[in-house]
């Protein structure tokens, strides 16, 4: 193979892979509808990338069947021009999970799945890996703030890291070693239809696990697991299971505790992204780590230097007068989570929050379940909805959220063009936006706004 070619390379798991096939110095080029931060990085990186459907426009080394891999996200549609060529063609093509999966065979998979909480559980695993003496692979659905990226390659390290991703049941091609599922509140209905069809996709994936391997449910899942003989499974969670914490402290900034571990009991671990919700996240990681033979003291470390990832619980002005924060948080159960921790840590001060709803059948799904988590705060505002890979469903608009927000809360619809209007008056200490569309491009203008 001297060359791979990605339909739909900005992706954020895409993107990855592709920085991977970089790293092995073959040609790689790809498509994408538009430009973003990523593709431009991944261009300054060699990648040939241009941004029109158009079979003219794929380089000629990407146009060789016997030389060229072609890989593509399971967002594109059916109709897409270029990918119908290679189709046509009798190119090899492959989605990204299959690709994850045959580095599953070669490699020990750590992999984490769930509805929300693995791109941040993902993240603190491979940060701990990679600064101990265990190292590692790692495929992340967010970037870094310690490597500024979304891949870490080990030459030495038996082990990859990868993002379980359950969208089009994508996870189904994996065969981890290990493997955490930190929820299972229902998403993508769109695919799946149903509840009992996406625990049921959940219940397969956890039977994909290698004998000899462990699978690490968080506790109070409605998953019922079937895993092969010989695998080990734990269960873990904040305050109980077989990993959880004990003497939890939370304050001044802080969150320390003590892990709690049928492996080996760990004392004094502090947070280096201190909210509540990475408890529970940092216990499944270092769960994972000490599965992979990481010590107490490189776990230690490993938890205090974790710096974060863009766009999970995203500090961008942190001031004693004035905080704001951008979250990806898409799904109700992501976003009640994440306004629980920002109340904790700020008792007492007035929160508001912006959300940018994320697909027209998402919405059409949970829009009360939206409203009722949105509805632990005061002060909300409500974006258009972002339609990403989807056409406009009649009768389905942010009205559904905003007009089932309970009564006597603060509220307002606003646009891109109009959502620095609704934070003129400053009229709040604690400001988040929510949601995994283009409300992070955003972040800049309210972060100086905010700080003039």
């Amino acid at each position: 193979m001297q060359a791979v070619y990605f339909i739909g390379i900005g992706g954020i798991g895409m993107s990855a892979i592709a920085r991977y096939f970089l790293n092995t110095g073959v040609f790689v080029g790809g498509y994408d509808r538009t430009p973003s931060p990523l593709t431009k990085t991944l261009e300054e990186e060699g990648a040939v990338i241009h941004y029109e459907d158009n079979v003219e426009l794929i380089p000629e080394q990407c146009k060789q069947r016997d030389n060229c891999l072609v890989i593509y996200t399971p967002a594109i549609p059916a109709t897409h021009t270029e990918y119908n060529f290679f189709k046509d063609n009798g190119f090899d093509i492959q989605k990204r999970a299959q690709v994850l999966g045959t580095l599953t065979k070669s490699l020990r998979g750590l992999c984490v799945a769930g509805t929300h909480g693995k791109t941040t559980t993902s993240s603190i695993t491979a940060h701990i890996l990679h600064q101990s003496h265990v190292d590692c692979n790692a495929f992340l659905g967010g970037i870094t703030k310690n490597y500024g990226t979304n891949y870490i390659l080990s030459s030495e390290s038996p082990y990859v890291v990868i993002e379980a991703d359950e969208y089009d049941r994508s996870f189904h091609w994996l065969t981890p070693w290990a493997s955490v599922i930190t929820s299972t509140d229902s998403d993508h209905l769109d695919i799946y239809g149903t509840e009992e069809a996406y625990l049921e996709s959940f219940r397969k994936y956890t039977g994909l696990i290698q004998p000899g391997g462990f699978l690490v449910l968080h506790t109070g899942l409605k998953l019922v697991p079937s895993t092969q003989e010989g695998v080990t499974t734990y269960y873990y969670g904040r305050e109980d299971g077989d990993f959880h914490a004990d003497n939890l402290k939370i304050g001044n900034g802080r969150i320390t505790f003590d892990l709690v571990s049928p492996i080996e009991n760990i004392s004094d671990i502090e947070l280096g992204v201190p909210v509540a919700i990475n408890i529970d996240n940092g216990i499944a990681a270092m769960a994972l780590a000490q599965l992979a033979g990481v010590s107490a003291d490189e776990i230690r470390k490993g938890m205090l230097s974790f710096g974060g990832v863009d766009r999970r619980f995203d500090f961008h002005v942190r001031r004693s007068d004035m905080v704001y924060i951008s979250d990806y948080a898409h799904h109700p159960e992501e976003i009640r989570q994440s306004i629980l921790s920002i109340k904790q840590l700020y008792a007492g001060k007035r929160i508001k929050a912006i959300f940018q709803p994320h697909l027209y059948s998402r919405t059409q799904d949970f829009y009360r379940e939206f409203a009722d988590a949105l509805s632990l705060l005061d002060d909300v505002v409500i974006m258009d909805i972002y339609p990403a890979r989807e056409e406009p469903i009649p009768g389905v608009t942010s009205d559904l959220i905003f007009d089932n927000l309970r009564s006597g809360i603060k509220k307002q619809l606003c646009t891109k063009s109009t959502i620095m209007d609704s934070i003129r008056e400053k009229d709040f200490d604690v400001l988040v936006t929510l949601g995994a569309g283009d409300i992070e491009n955003f972040a800049d203008e309210i972060s100086d706004f905010l700080t003039k």
